[in-house]
């Protein structure tokens, strides 16, 4: 039986492709969704991914989902919090709940997680954390100070749980993806979108596979000598 990985968010797009990544590389890999059943199903009828409903910002619920993944599927020894969500808006007109929400999700979501599944990790000696940040967590972005704050909050999450991590064999590392070729990024305007590419080097959208073989390194043994890193798969749009 291969190691339990929960992937959050895990049905569609980015999360999706991290599932197939990880079960190709011999995980037994759990996605976690909120809400949309029709895609939860697919990818079960797709790859036999089985799927877990809970919201990942409800403390509560992310303890009891990850105890019920612990005993159906066995103990959780990689956990990546792709879950998030936009609110977008100037901050002179976005509302509290816009901000909280994001904030809730986003951030508190690998609290959450984390919480739920670093203590069993510490005792086994073994596990892995890859939080997914943002190129806009690390550069900011107009319209997005609840996002870019809650993005910019999982890299500094990650260098301090890293830490705890460390001599327990467990590695905490973040990935910042760059414009991805998504539905979040199709929702964008196509005048605006054309604007972001121009500004990207290699001169396209990144896919969702190059993230999650990102995410697949993180997770190997390769990976046992890296943690508190942050890696930006951008093209080049930002280098810091």
């Amino acid at each position: 039986m291969g190691r339990v990985a929960i992937v959050t968010g895990g049905t569609r797009g980015i999360g999706r492709a991290i599932c197939e990544a990880l079960q190709k590389d011999g995980f037994n890999v759990v996605a976690n969704y909120a809400g949309n059943d029709s895609a939860a199903n697919q990818l079960k009828a797709d790859t036999g991914i089985a799927s877990y409903k809970w919201d990942v910002g409800d403390h509560e619920a992310c303890l009891a989902g990850c105890a019920q993944v612990a005993e159906e599927v066995g103990p959780v020894d990689a956990v990546i919090n792709n879950a998030g969500i936009t609110r977008d808006g100037v901050l002179h007109k976005m509302s509290f709940e816009d901000w909280n929400e994001v904030m809730r999700i986003n951030l508190g979501g690998c609290f959450n997680m984390a919480k739920a599944c670093f203590p069993g990790m510490r005792e086994r000696g073994w596990g892995r954390i890859v939080n997914i940040g943002s190129i806009n967590g690390q550069a900011g972005q107009y319209g997005q100070v609840n996002y870019a704050a809650a993005k910019s909050g999982i890299h500094g999450f990650t260098k301090a749980l890293a830490q705890e991590g460390a001599r327990f064999g467990v590695t905490v590392n973040a990935i910042a993806p760059g414009y991805i070729d998504t539905d979040m990024v199709a929702a964008v305007p196509e005048p605006v979108l054309e604007k972001i590419i121009a500004k990207i080097p290699v001169g396209r959208l990144g896919q969702a596979h190059e993230i999650a073989r990102g995410v697949a390194f993180l997770c190997s043994d390769n990976a046992g000598f890296v943690t508190g890193s942050t890696m930006s798969i951008n093209g080049g749009q930002h280098m810091y």
